[in-house]
C-alpha cells in the first residue's frame, strides 16, 4: 500500500485482535498487520457510511434515480 499517511493513529490491540489481524494478513497476502488494520478500518468506515447514507431518504432516492437513468440508457 504505497500511500503517504498524514493522519496517524496509535492503538494498543488486545492480543486476540492482533492475532486475528496477523492471520487475515497472512491468508490474504497482506504484508503487515498495520496494512491489514488500515484495510479493515477502511472497510468498516465504508460500510457504516453506507448505512448512514441509507438512513437519509434523499440519498436513497439519489441512488435509485441514478440506477433508473442507467436502465433507461441501456440498449434493448
Amino acid at each position: 500500500m504505497a500511500q503517504n499517511f498524514h493522519n496517524r493513529i496509535e492503538i494498543d490491540l488486545p492480543d486476540d485482535l492482533a492475532k486475528a489481524l496477523d492471520r487475515v494478513a497472512e491468508a490474504l497476502g497482506i504484508a503487515t498487520r498495520a496494512e491489514a488494520a488500515i484495510i479493515a478500518i477502511a472497510d468498516w468506515a465504508a460500510r457504516r457510511g453506507a448505512e448512514l447514507d441509507n438512513l437519509d431518504p434523499g440519498n436513497r432516492y439519489f441512488v435509485n434515480e441514478a440506477l433508473d437513468e442507467l436502465i433507461d440508457k441501456k440498449p434493448r
